[in-house]
């Protein structure tokens, strides 16, 4: 239900037309993924990172939208502490599909063996600590010890993936050592959004530009694509 008095600023509308439009632009990548990829595997898996990446975020900002626009309250904060640790795992899970790209997209190139463990097991290792009920996803509070280690750990499988792109260059004249600028730019974006959003709002601005680098990484993928 709409709060009583509750006007939106300028600020949360556009907070809610940014967060549609991410939204859209992912859904819509993810549908031309699958009907041009021609049973070509590497667009299929393209599809399949791009609609994770659309369908765990929206259990996040599309609460985020509800706010912005009709004000909040406890059931809106429920729903954004849950969609946050659902973002949180299908984010990760992102790495490991953009991993298995890598492998699809040069398939004459061979991941370090180091490497792909780096990424799996720090992967898994997140996905547990993002499941235990001690995160306090739905309070404000959180849980700042376990956020700290979660994000470390996410770290890490960023760094295997950044290692896996800066091999490859520009092998084939893909230009994909811009994934490694796109990830580098998600991460240094998003770990202090984590860490002080809540005691200094203004971060959380930052979650624009990282926003925008995953946009970028599928945009990578659609210049390939066509």
């Amino acid at each position: 239900m709409k709060e009583k008095n509750y006007k939106p600023l300028m600020p949360d509308l556009m907070e809610a037309i940014f967060d549609a439009g991410y939204l859209i632009f992912d859904l819509i990548a993810g549908i031309l993924f699958f009907v041009f990829s021609k049973g070509n595997t590497l667009f299929v898996l393209y599809g399949i990172l791009t609609l994770t990446l659309c369908g765990g975020d929206a259990f996040h900002l599309v609460p985020r939208i509800i706010r912005a626009v009709r004000g909040s309250n406890d059931k809106i904060k429920k729903m954004l502490g849950r969609g946050l640790q659902i973002s949180s795992i299908t984010m990760t899970a992102f790495y490991i599909i953009l991993m298995y790209v890598w492998k699809l997209t040069f398939p004459e190139l061979s991941a370090p063996a180091a490497v792909e463990a780096m990424v799996w097991i720090s992967a898994l290792i997140r996905i547990m600590i993002c499941i235990l009920p001690q995160n306090n996803w739905c309070t404000e509070d959180g849980n700042m010890k376990l956020s700290v280690l979660r994000n470390a750990v996410f770290a890490v499988t960023g760094i295997g993936v950044i290692i896996l792109y800066a091999m490859s260059g520009n092998t084939n004249g893909y230009h994909l050592t811009r994934m490694v600028a796109a990830i580098i730019i998600s991460f240094g974006c998003y770990i202090p959004v984590t860490l002080f959003s809540k005691t200094k709002p203004k971060v959380g601005l930052l979650m624009i530009p990282k926003t925008c680098a995953y946009m970028w990484i599928i945009a990578m993928g659609l210049e390939l694509l066509f």
